[in-house]
């Protein structure tokens, strides 16, 4: 894309009422606009890092074994009626009644629709273990929307549900569940420690959040300091092998990590002094086993080996996928702008131009361009007619990884410059070789 003839709505101020750096930034990077309390629209910048956060999803959900379908915005109540929630979750349950007087909502959550498609269509233990997800707007009314799209009313979310027939089968769902978003969170750039935590409206008494650390986080946290040690890194993972998986969990469960609704003092005081650490953590993701809460309700059931008919169990699993942007933001920027890990960036690399008309600088710029889409990368080249310094200023302000600095002085050397936005530090190379090294470091993305 040419800076040209893309949509970059850039603010050179900070608007009053954003609180928080990622809301501050997405505001100026042109990435949202607000379009009522808490409901944004999703400009061009903003809407490839969303759509970039949501492949990685996809990828690792499926990596999983877990299938995808697409369940819509809108739900009978009387679904939720069946499960006996419709009254009990609350003012924040966006309630509707359409022409013919049908009580409708605007989804929070999707339980009780998986559940009603699964008892449709599956009648046999022989269909089990089955999980199936989405990625799909829902709509919370928040009292007091606030953060950009840290606590928005509408956001985008993947919730996923699974169903097997006995616990042992589910707890391995749970385990899957934890590993795979372990794997989806590290390629995003960020530590998301997972922890235990409270249920509340969705049920049941297994449960994990995922928290990435940040002052402006909305939970205390309390963690044993070496599970910031834990990586991921590129091991490939068997998620049919019951026994590798719990281990895995183990690993990241075993040093303390709470939030404040179940922190336990005796046993965070059992941690050597030096590594009890508090924090503010954002939470951008959640796991549940809830067991028969809904399908026994909602007449979700198999048929057994025997011949007698059980209900299911389940488990739902979710991940922030527009909070998310908020919290690689909170977790990665500095006083210049965002700073994007290379797993989720808009762009892979930026291209400034620094005597825009020039032949020789034009033509360069236009081969580098060439170049790195020949390669499958996606590069920003800035061919406006601003100064040096507004240039770098904006490509400070969202975050590009990587930025390819051509001038006459230097193409006089045969030379452009390479950056990294995260170090700050430049080198100057061959076009050929900044070209070879940026497509070496996506190539391991």
């Amino acid at each position: 894309m040419r800076l040209s003839r893309y949509f970059l709505p850039v603010l050179k101020e900070t608007p009053a009422e954003a609180q928080i750096v990622s809301h501050r930034y997405m505001l100026r990077a042109g990435m949202i606009k607000q379009q009522a309390a808490g409901i944004y629209s999703w400009l061009p910048l903003g809407y490839k890092v969303l759509r970039r956060i949501e492949q990685i999803v996809h990828e690792e959900q499926q990596r999983a074994g877990h299938i995808p379908l697409l369940m819509p915005t809108l739900q009978p109540a009387d679904l939720w009626r069946e499960s006996g929630r419709y009254d009990d979750y609350g003012e924040e349950m966006l309630r509707i009644t359409d022409r013919h007087e049908r009580d409708m909502l605007y989804g929070p959550t999707n339980e009780e629709m998986i559940t009603d498609i699964f008892r449709s269509h599956v009648e046999s233990y022989k269909q089990l273990p089955m999980t199936l997800y989405h990625i799909q707007w829902k709509f919370r009314d928040e009292v007091r929307p606030r953060f950009g799209v840290m606590r928005g009313r509408e956001f985008l979310m993947k919730d996923g549900y699974n169903f097997d027939l006995t616990y042992e089968d589910a707890m391995h769902a749970y385990n899957r569940h934890m590993v795979s978003y372990l794997r989806t969170y590290e390629r995003m750039g960020l530590q998301a420690i997972p922890m235990r935590a409270d249920s509340g409206p969705i049920g049941g008494d297994d449960t994990h959040e995922f928290l990435v650390l940040a002052s402006t986080g909305e939970s205390e946290v309390f963690y044993d300091s070496a599970i910031t040690d834990l990586k991921f890194g590129d091991r490939v993972v068997n998620y049919d092998d019951r026994a590798e998986c719990a281990a895995i969990v183990k690993e990241w469960t075993t040093p303390y990590a709470r939030t404040d609704e179940t922190h336990d003092v005796a046993l965070f005081h059992d941690i050597p002094v030096e590594r009890q650490k508090t924090s503010r953590g954002i939470e951008v993701g959640q796991i549940f086993y809830f067991g028969t809460k809904y399908s026994e309700p909602m007449g979700a059931t198999v048929v057994t080996a025997d011949g007698s008919r059980v209900p299911v169990h389940m488990g739902s699993h979710g991940i922030g996928v527009s909070r998310l942007l908020g919290a690689i933001i909170e977790a990665s920027h500095d006083d210049k702008g965002i700073i994007w890990p290379e797993g989720v960036t808009p762009f892979h690399c930026g291209i400034v131009n620094l005597k825009q008309g020039n032949g020789d600088t034009d033509a360069a710029c236009d081969a580098i361009y060439a170049a790195l889409k020949a390669k499958g990368l996606d590069p920003l080249y800035d061919d406006t007619d601003e100064r040096a310094g507004a240039k770098f200023a904006t490509q400070d302000l969202i975050g590009l990884p990587w930025r390819i600095t051509v001038g006459p002085r230097g193409l006089a050397n045969g030379k452009v410059e390479l950056t990294s936005r995260r170090t700050g530090e430049s080198e100057e190379m061959s076009a050929e070789a900044a070209i070879a090294r940026v497509a070496e470091i996506y190539a391991t993305i």
